[in-house]
């Protein structure tokens, strides 16, 4: 048996597609996009497959060539900001699925969606509900909803409402709405979203916190929302929202970041050259295949450790500098001026090829930190096929009393993560 670094990125979730398609037509070409979005576990509502098939993506992106539009795996970037960072794309469509299914349109449902994009989302929601005029798509950016508004009535979809507004506000002319769906990732569930949802109504978010993003899809019901699916994604930032990430550098060339919520008491300060400082590994004995996902470990740690947060390194910083798991991407374990993050090594034996998991530290507590993560990365291995994740969010005046368990504070709402084997 031998041990290797790993390089490339492991979450099934962001994995690409490398085979070249050969049909030539759109109706085909959409065909087969479906089939793998299928394939890969998505589109699993009847109506979201059909949707799919029925509608033509190429029509609004038609700055994308016909593969890239038909990419399952492949987001479309149609704006940006003037730092080059993308303001609004077109998400690959293994995502759209995905919230799809876990949004639930029903006939009749009137819907809001926060985040115009292309207006593509828009008019499947429109074939969902039945009724184009149930639909109300909001950007603040007016561009967006002009391209939006246009990509719609060509589609035969007039009717939906695109409105040029701060996504953060929600649309109350037309509430209350059956279903809210957000395309951009909030850090907390605003205010005014709580306000206009029906009783009952189902909501799905990107949303973020411990540095993580995941697409979650609940359920509105006494006075709390109560998820049933929690998926890992990535998403353009929702503008205007009260933010509660904060993120710095931890070199002094600023190629390695750290990025945690605001009521983590993370010294930025302190960390500064934190990576200068000799190096401590621990594995942990766990391996997975390359195809299998880890970033249940994250997800269990916003549970079980409140140090959690986000490591990313530039993609030039030398693996002997930092060596996280996935490079923009990776939990850590912060305490005062030491930190661990997760990382891997490549294992082979014969022909078969895995992937150990263990934790890389520095600083004065870094021996411990990483010891304390493989443990972790351990308590996860038995329980990640049989224990469900479940996020509960309260308003934000609830009580202590009313809560199972310790709560991630925003602004406007509690978050309370729940899993079956530390919950109780």
């Amino acid at each position: 048996m031998t041990a290797e670094r790993r390089k490339e990125p492991m979450d099934s979730d962001t994995a690409t597609d490398p085979t070249a398609d050969t049909a030539a037509s759109p109706e085909a070409l959409r065909a087969e996009m479906v089939e793998k979005v299928r394939k890969a576990g998505y589109a699993q509502r009847e109506e979201v497959e059909r949707v799919l098939r029925d509608t033509p993506r190429h029509e609004f992106v038609p700055e994308a060539d016909l593969k890239s539009a038909y990419n399952p795996w492949q987001a479309v970037i149609t704006h940006r900001f003037d730092d080059g960072r993308s303001l609004s794309c077109a998400s690959a469509p293994f995502v759209v699925a995905m919230m799809l299914d876990q949004l639930d349109v029903q006939p009749g449902n009137r819907v809001l969606e926060i985040g115009a994009g292309t207006g593509y989302n828009a008019s499947l929601l429109a074939r969902l509900t039945g009724r184009a005029d149930l639909v109300t798509t909001i950007d603040i950016d007016p561009d967006v909803t002009a391209q939006a508004s246009r990509n719609l009535t060509t589609a035969g979809h007039a009717d939906v409402h695109a409105i040029t507004g701060d996504g953060g506000l929600g649309y109350a002319d037309h509430a209350p709405y059956d279903r809210l769906i957000a395309t951009v990732s909030p850090w907390d569930i605003p205010a005014a979203w709580w306000q206009q949802l029906a009783p009952g109504a189902r909501l799905v978010a990107p949303l973020r916190w411990r540095g993580q993003a995941r697409s979650v899809g609940f359920t509105y019901t006494d006075g709390r929302l109560v998820s049933d699916s929690i998926y890992l994604c990535g998403f353009v930032y929702l503008v205007n929202a009260d933010e509660g990430e904060l993120s710095g550098p931890i070199t002094a060339d600023e190629t390695v970041k750290l990025h945690w919520d605001r009521d983590q008491p993370v010294d930025l300060d302190a960390l500064r050259g934190v990576l200068d400082q000799p190096r401590t590994t621990a594995w942990s004995g766990v391996t997975i295949a390359g195809d299998e996902s880890h970033d249940g470990i994250w997800l269990r740690l916003t549970v079980t450790d409140q140090r959690v947060c986000r490591i990313d390194a530039h993609s030039d910083v030398a693996p002997e500098v930092c060596d996280p798991i996935q490079a923009f991407r990776s939990p850590a374990l912060v305490d005062g001026d030491s930190l661990a993050y997760l990382t891997s090594r490549r294992q082979t034996n014969g022909d078969e090829v895995r992937w150990e998991l263990g934790a890389i530290g520095h600083g004065p507590a870094a021996a411990e930190l990483s010891e304390h993560l493989c443990d972790e990365i351990r308590d996860w291995t038995p329980e990640r096929d049989r224990c469900k994740p479940t996020l509960i969010v309260y308003p934000a005046a609830t009580p202590e009393s009313e809560l199972a368990g310790p709560a991630i504070d925003k602004t406007h709402s509690r978050f309370l993560l729940t899993y079956d084997d530390v919950a109780g």
